[in-house]
């Protein structure tokens, strides 16, 4: 089979023939369709994070991440063949076109077993830690990782599994406030994704802040109730008067210095940040506001199979429209994460074959 891969940090992906691997135990062989361009690709690519205020690079080597790897952990694809041990799962047969969930943990420790594999301290997920969808083949080390879309399509259903399911999960962590405006930083796949969730979940809508015209312009077209130059000398007043009341609720998909202190800023008191966006640096918060406006600052990490699950109903009953998505042919995998890391891209980058 055909994959490519990273075998060198910033370095073009490289295109490996391999012998086409066969499911062993409870593995399942799935073949690629789509594979979803992420931006955590990048960290992959570039090998590594920023983790500001002084502090050393978090390298992938400090994650357990080694080189070569096949990156893509949104794939969609076709089951080929089972090993011996997963033939009697319930649920998947050959010919099956599934979402393959990637947030794999060990199996074993109690996080695993209550069902929060994404928050394994042993990972093994599929695109980072093992090769993932970037390749003509994926192998899923169980059934129970393969999502039937049910007439979804591939291409635009492959980014649920990581978009998706994060901006869901972002979501449900502010689940009692989407009466209200919330705020979200970027308008990227993430922050249309969740624009789209928001509608689907019942919200009233979110206003967006992105430093970006055109995807400013992009989420006023999926409904955003407001969009904001993060730049604007001005941007914590233009929230305020957008929101047209206390902002209790700020997702920021982005993850820089800039985004974290303009959405804490513009946080009333009881308001709740969440977390997502992995682009570096260290916050500048004023410390003593945290306690004097019973502020919670929360992480949140891409989501569990059982969100994922319900991911694809909400999108199934409440016909969630999909992102734009471009498709490329694998061959263009470099050009997609350069016009990615140039910000170029409205949406997301899908590979097929």
């Amino acid at each position: 089979m055909k994959s490519y891969q990273v075998a060198e940090f910033e370095a073009p992906l490289v295109l490996a023939e391999i012998d086409t691997p066969q499911p062993t135990g409870t593995q399942v062989l799935v073949r690629v369709m789509a594979a979803g361009v992420c931006h955590s690709d990048l960290h992959i690519w570039e090998g590594g994070y920023e983790l500001g205020h002084g502090r050393k690079r978090l390298s992938l080597k400090d994650r357990g991440i080694s080189l070569p790897r096949t990156m893509g952990h949104e794939t969609v694809g076709e089951v080929v063949a089972f090993g011996p041990d997963a033939q009697n799962e319930p649920g998947v047969k050959i010919g099956d076109i599934a979402l393959v969930y990637p947030w794999i943990g060990c199996g074993k420790c109690a996080v695993c077993l209550a069902g929060d594999e994404n928050m394994c301290l042993k990972p093994n997920c599929l695109g980072v830690h093992c090769d993932g969808g970037y390749s003509d083949h994926i192998l899923v080390p169980h059934p129970r990782y393969l999502l039937d879309l049910q007439g979804l399509d591939p291409v635009t259903a492959a980014p649920y599994a990581c978009s998706g399911v994060t901006t869901y999960s972002a979501l449900k962590k502010v689940e009692s406030d989407l009466g209200n405006p919330i705020v979200i930083f970027g308008a990227g796949g993430l922050g249309l994704m969740a624009l789209a969730l928001l509608k689907a979940m019942g919200g009233k809508g979110a206003i967006v802040v992105d430093i970006d015209a055109r995807k400013r312009e992009a989420a006023i077209k999926a409904g955003a109730l407001g969009a904001v130059d993060g730049n604007a000398p001005d941007a914590l007043e233009q929230l305020a008067k957008a929101a047209g009341g206390p902002i209790l609720s700020v997702i920021d998909l982005v993850g820089t210095p800039s985004t974290t202190q303009l959405g804490f800023d513009a946080l009333s008191k009881g308001g709740k940040l969440i977390m997502v966006g992995l682009f570096g640096g260290g916050a500048t918060w004023a410390l003593p506001l945290i306690a004097m406006k019973a502020l919670t600052i929360q992480g949140s990490y891409v989501g569990n199979l059982r969100e994922t699950r319900e991911l694809l109903e909400l999108v199934r009953t409440r016909h969630v429209a999909p992102i734009p998505v471009i498709p490329l042919p694998f061959a263009q995998a470099n050009a997609a994460l350069d016009d990615l890391r140039a910000g170029r891209l409205i949406g997301r980058a899908v590979l097929t074959p």
